[in-house]
């Protein structure tokens, strides 16, 4: 049975992100797991019954640390003689796709999720353009996860339109409609939830990610702020912070201690009862690749308030499923919200389409078989 090697960065990703895509394709290929080593890997191992490899490899530029990932990995392809390898994650597919053309590998695929350096200016804009550009140039194929995300790599020359392609409707592993269902949570269940949340009558916005800047936290928090002086309201956060890579600011922190309409929940291994007791998802992302976080709120009938980028502006159809506004405007925040509180038949109407629509074009078994069809096609070359 030919090989395919999947890498990314983390453990997390290869758990998460390709979740239940590596058992499918492990009955037609043999697959192997790369990583940075942590207990997701482990868990990946177990959950998808494939062979996993250490690879140490950091998020953040690092010279010395990445030349060395290159060579171990480098070694590892040289011993297993894949017959793909198929990289995710931005700084995984540089050093996947580097040491897969240094070893020889003939297919190197690398799939793009979103693209931090966008973001970016001066000479770490620079620099990160030639990362890309390189990675870029060591593939044989890319998968923008996105049609608005090969626009942007087209329109930055990063590559050329021969060597991308979208996986079906986009998306890099659709999403579990059976999971994100509605109707598998108990009421009594969800009545507790909110309870415990001390939410009785109000209308409910929630966010779920990172809480970062990136994301629109800022103008999320300032918004609400607004919005929950006119309404009776509350907005739940649910994620972890990265303080470190992408501080909120002062304010925001400020606000987020005094506000007792906010309520911070944190990581949760579950988002779905968080979804179930929404009434719609607000998501600002200065940038995103094809967010699972919006196909999720669709899957569970909440329909999403999405800022106009790659990605979310494929997954909503502005006022059937969600609204789409511009980024980075706590005033648009404040408008979108404020018209989905006042508007409680548009609301329904919106929440009756969501999960359809996500059930036409982003089952994951439908990702899956796409991305079958690629690989496929390499079976003859």
């Amino acid at each position: 049975m030919k090989k395919i090697v999947r890498i990314t960065t983390i453990s997390d990703s290869l758990k998460g992100l390709l979740k239940g895509q590596l058992r499918f394709i492990n009955q037609h290929y043999e697959i192997i797991g790369v990583s940075s080593d942590g207990e997701s890997l482990k868990d990946a191992r177990e959950n998808e019954g494939i062979r996993t490899e250490v690879v140490e490899m950091t998020r953040t530029i690092s010279p010395i640390k990445d030349l060395k990932a290159v060579y171990t990995l480098y070694k590892i392809l040289k011993k297993e003689q894949p017959h793909i390898v198929h990289t995710h994650t931005p700084k995984a597919g540089t050093i996947g796709m580097l040491a897969a053309k240094l070893a020889g590998v003939k297919h190197r695929f690398h799939t793009v999720a979103g693209m931090p350096l966008l973001v970016v200016t001066g000479p770490k804009r620079v620099l990160l353009n030639f990362v890309e550009k390189l990675t870029y140039k060591c593939a044989t194929k890319i998968f923008p996860n996105s049609f608005g995300l090969k626009d942007i790599i087209l329109k930055e020359g990063f590559a050329t339109d021969k060597k991308l392609s979208v996986i079906g409707q986009g998306s890099s592993n659709g999403i579990d409609i059976d999971h994100f269902n509605r109707a598998l949570l108990k009421e009594a269940d969800l009545e507790n939830l909110k309870q415990k949340l001390n939410i009785d009558q109000q209308f409910v916005y929630t966010y779920v990610g990172r809480l970062v800047t990136d994301k629109g936290i800022n103008e999320l928090v300032a918004a609400f702020e607004i919005v929950v002086k006119n309404h009776n309201a509350k907005l739940i956060l649910v994620g972890w912070r990265e303080s470190e890579l992408d501080p909120l600011l002062a304010e925001t922190e400020a606000i987020l201690k005094q506000n007792e309409h906010i309520i911070q929940v944190g990581y949760q291994p579950d988002v779905r009862p968080y979804f179930a007791i929404a009434d719609v998802l607000v998501f600002p992302s200065y940038r995103e690749g094809f967010p699972n976080v919006v196909l999720q709120a669709g899957a569970m009938q909440v329909p999403s308030i999405v800022t106009d980028i790659n990605g979310c502006n494929e997954i909503i159809r502005d006022g059937e499923n969600g609204l789409i506004i511009p980024v980075k405007s706590k005033q648009a925040i404040v408008n979108a919200m404020e018209y989905i509180i006042q508007n409680p038949e548009i609301h329904q109407m919106m929440r009756t389409q969501s999960r359809q629509i996500i059930v036409n074009n982003y089952k994951h078994t439908y990702i899956w078989d796409e991305l079958l069809k690629e690989y496929r096609k390499t079976d003859q070359l």
